[in-house]
């Protein structure tokens, strides 16, 4: 909820036409100073974060169960990697430690 709050507002508060009535001190503005710097780096996040919102849509069914068999199979393959390294190192770790 906030979320889509905070966003709506956005394009009226960081959009350039906003942004150039806004009178910022020009410290705020160059990027040369290091406050201005991290003013602009924010506004850019801002900006991109708000882009990124607006063109994200939900994933339908198809593409979510796609997703969803792409992630177990990932976590069943290193599941068996993670299996088959302990399965192997087990022997080797007793010969090691049982060998003194």
């Amino acid at each position: 909820f906030w979320l889509k709050f905070w966003f709506k507002l956005l394009p009226r508060t960081l959009s350039r036409e906003a942004m150039s009535k806004v009178q910022l001190p020009p410290f705020l503005m160059d990027k040369s100073n290091p406050v201005g710097y991290c003013v602009q780096g924010a506004i850019e996040f801002a900006n991109d974060s708000r882009r990124l919102v607006q063109r994200c849509t939900k994933p339908d069914a198809k593409e979510f169960k796609k997703i969803a068999v792409a992630c177990g199979m990932g976590f069943a393959i290193m599941g068996f990697i993670g299996y088959t390294v302990k399965l192997v190192f087990i022997p080797i770790n007793n010969i090691i430690v049982g060998g003194s």
